[in-house]
């Protein structure tokens, strides 16, 4: 068995994976890739959707993204993939603000829909998003993996490969709730919210494009499940292993747990 070194492409399943020597090489990799799908989608169809995850392992893609040039923003859609139930848009842990911030102020696209979690009726807010994501076909999602091995929030032994619906509440894990509060963004657990609203399995893989960006060696033990462990919903990541449209971006410490 070889080790993964910067520069290598792997394959497990359909899936693809290139490894970059950086989080920064990373994201500007990711970047391009992004820049071309949007500019591919809307000379092909006059229009793009996109999805795009948040937090802190995604700050170098979204960074690297504001520098792509002569992307067609004024004709993209954009969504994000979950928000903590009854979090305020203004609060600094609010998944809305970031993509306001990243997405929304910098790139400017045609529209952006967000999840409105503060509301009295979560579920009636699952399904209005639900209902603006069918409404056309979605061109790219744009992924990250939690370090329990989640896609958006569908946590492990939660998640449902045939769920019917595209965005449901759900009750967040442990780990995850862990992970926000080490990322910085809560100052302890019993701060962050038992509950999200999040796209479904079934909805993340339902664009033309799939792209994960995950860079940081505390993801390597999740990159490496997503790659060996059996597909199934202990490790929802473990499904784009049945993705020919997926392709991960790994930096050499996410791929650090991973062999040739």
């Amino acid at each position: 068995m070889a080790e993964v070194t910067a520069g290598s492409e792997l394959t497990a399943g359909q899936m693809r994976a290139r490894v970059f020597e950086s989080a920064e090489a990373l994201g500007r990799a990711a970047a391009r890739n992004t820049a071309e799908i949007v500019r591919n989608a809307v000379a092909a169809g006059g229009q793009a959707r996109v999805i795009i995850a948040t937090g802190n392992s995604q700050l170098p893609f979204v960074r690297a993204l504001t520098e792509e040039k002569d992307v067609p923003w004024e004709a993209v859609t954009v969504f994000h993939m979950d928000e903590y139930v009854g979090i305020e848009p203004t609060h600094p842990a609010s998944f809305q603000r970031w993509i306001a911030g990243n997405i929304t102020e910098p790139l400017r696209p045609a529209a952006v829909h967000y999840l409105q979690a503060d509301t009295t009726d979560p579920e009636a807010e699952a399904r209005r998003y639900e209902e603006l994501l069918r409404e056309a076909p979605l061109d790219l999602v744009c992924l990250g993996i939690g370090e329990n091995g989640h896609i958006a929030f569908n946590e492990p032994h939660q998640a449902d490969f045939d769920d019917p619906r595209w965005a449901r509440v759900i009750s967040l894990d442990d780990r995850s709730r862990r992970q926000q509060v080490d990322e910085g963004h809560f100052p302890d657990v019993t701060a962050v919210p038992e509950q999200a609203i999040t796209l479904t399995v079934p909805a993340l893989l339902a664009p033309r494009h799939i792209q994960v960006v995950v860079p940081e060696r505390r993801k390597a033990e999740a990159v490496a499940a997503t790659f060996t462990a059996p597909v199934s919903p202990a490790v929802p990541a473990t499904i784009l292993r049945q993705q020919p449209n997926a392709e991960l971006f790994l930096d050499s410490e996410s791929a650090a747990l991973l062999s040739v």
